[in-house]
């Protein structure tokens, strides 16, 4: 019997909602981007509500363009040098695991990893394996399908005045979005990178010539005009809308939340520990957000489109990544925050077998690997294997459905569960797939 989510949806007057993007909230210069922007105005009247489950956030690392198994999490040391590739095998802390090269670091917490090297789907163009990777969905024309941080915004909403759903440095691509879902459950973006040189992040703070006297004035505008329109309209429609409102206030006005994004609160120590560059310093802003309370952070990493001189591609990525990932599942550890935190590495799909004549490797969705720790996962465990060549699965074949459910489960989160789109059309979270059970604690 398949779980609804959702009842039906009840329409806000359009008067209402132009008199307050135009009225209270406008002349406060807020936008906080999509996360507190309500572009479709209803309301999800949902039946239950999901329980949090054995992960309580995530940090999805994603590598965009397609990450070579081969030399990373994959390698094919007795193959062929045509399919091996230009990089060395390495030894990890994992009796008979191998890792590329240049993960000398991640090497030594493979006890702490599950890597899934039996990944596959069919979709060999970047954006339709991005969608499949962020959504566990194939692309349809029909339909827009919500990203995985949207439906856990959907199905557990805020904590501690933090938006539930957080992109660093911005939303990476259209699939990131809420798909069907109403727009109020799109990620937060930072705006800018926290490697840079004064980073600060956007709509955090008060615009000019607002000061705290002010903003406690138009806050208690909108309260009085949201009294005057309950008492026209229904109160679950009214709630719906001016919860995110609401979200704003709070969190411009929370110290705590504020700091959270302040990276300069960590000290040199640890940012160093992590790296002072781009993997490092938005690992480690990942790590601040879960740590205060947003539920699932989605990170984007480097240019892993390696259709020529994939070696040094590889060494120009690489490294700093294996430093902070390391880093990262270390401190994460050492604060008891890993059996919490579930943490994830992925792309869009893996590269060819053979090594082509550019010396790079082209799309190939087959087989490609995706690495899990913490929230409920084993560690030192491979998990699926592909053939001598990586060209595909040889046994435990994953597919995007099935690792998709696999992360829901960890949250709580049912995947066959039903959410209602446009026209009252039911659409399960995950249509099809099995949790992994072999990986979970």
């Amino acid at each position: 019997m398949k779980r609804s989510g959702c009842s039906g949806f009840q329409q806000l007057a359009a008067s209402r909602r132009d008199f307050l993007q135009v009225g209270a909230i406008g002349g406060l210069g807020l936008t906080l981007g999509n996360f507190f922007q309500m572009r479709q105005a209803q309301a999800d009247i949902k039946d239950y509500k999901s329980v949090e489950g054995t992960a309580k956030s995530v940090i999805s690392i994603y590598l965009p363009g397609g990450m070579a198994h081969q030399e990373t999490f994959d390698p094919k040391p007795i193959a062929p040098i045509e399919y091996r590739g230009p990089l060395k095998a390495i030894k990890t802390n994992v009796e008979g695991v191998y890792f590329g090269e240049y993960l000398q670091k991640t090497a030594q917490i493979a006890d702490k990893l599950t890597v899934i090297r039996s990944m596959t789907h069919g979709e060999a163009a970047h954006e339709r394996g991005t969608h499949n990777m962020f959504t566990g969905y194939r692309p349809s024309p029909a339909l827009k399908y919500p990203s995985m941080g949207s439906i856990v915004a959907h199905e557990f909403g805020p904590r501690k005045d933090l938006p539930p759903y957080v992109c660093i440095p911005n939303q990476p691509n259209e699939f990131a979005g809420t798909g069907y879902l109403s727009s109020s459950y799109g990620p937060f973006s930072l705006g800018s990178d926290p490697a840079s040189k004064g980073f600060t992040v956007r709509d955090l703070s008060l615009p000019g010539g607002i000061n705290e006297d002010r903003f406690a004035r138009r806050r208690s505008i909108l309260d009085t005009v949201n009294s005057h329109f309950r008492s026209r309209e229904e109160a679950d429609a009214l709630d719906a809308m001016d919860s995110f409102y609401q979200r704003a206030y709070s969190m411009i006005s929370s110290k705590d939340a504020r700091e959270a994004f302040d990276i300069d609160k960590e000290d040199k120590k640890t940012r160093e520990q992590y790296g002072m560059n781009q993997a490092g310093q938005r690992l480690l802003m990942a790590r601040r957000l879960v740590e205060s309370g947003v539920r699932f952070v989605n990170l984007t990493y480097g240019g892993w489109d390696m259709h020529q001189r994939i070696e040094s591609g590889m060494k120009r990525w690489v490294p700093d990544l294996d430093r902070a990932f390391a880093a990262l599942i270390q401190d994460l550890s050492q604060r008891g925050m890993l059996d919490e935190t579930l943490v994830v590495i992925s792309s869009e799909f893996g590269r060819t077998p053979k090594i082509n004549p550019q010396a790079g490797r082209d799309h190939w969705p087959k087989v490609f690997s995706v690495v899990m720790a913490g929230g409920g996962i084993k560690g030192g465990m491979v998990y699926g294997s592909s053939d001598p060549t990586a060209a595909e699965p040889e046994e435990n074949a994953v597919t995007v459905e099935d690792w998709a459910s696999t992360v829901y489960d960890r949250l709580g989160i049912v995947a066959d569960k039903e959410l209602m789109a446009p026209g009252d059309r039911p659409i399960e979270i995950i249509d099809g797939g099995k949790p992994i059970k072999d990986i979970m604690v």
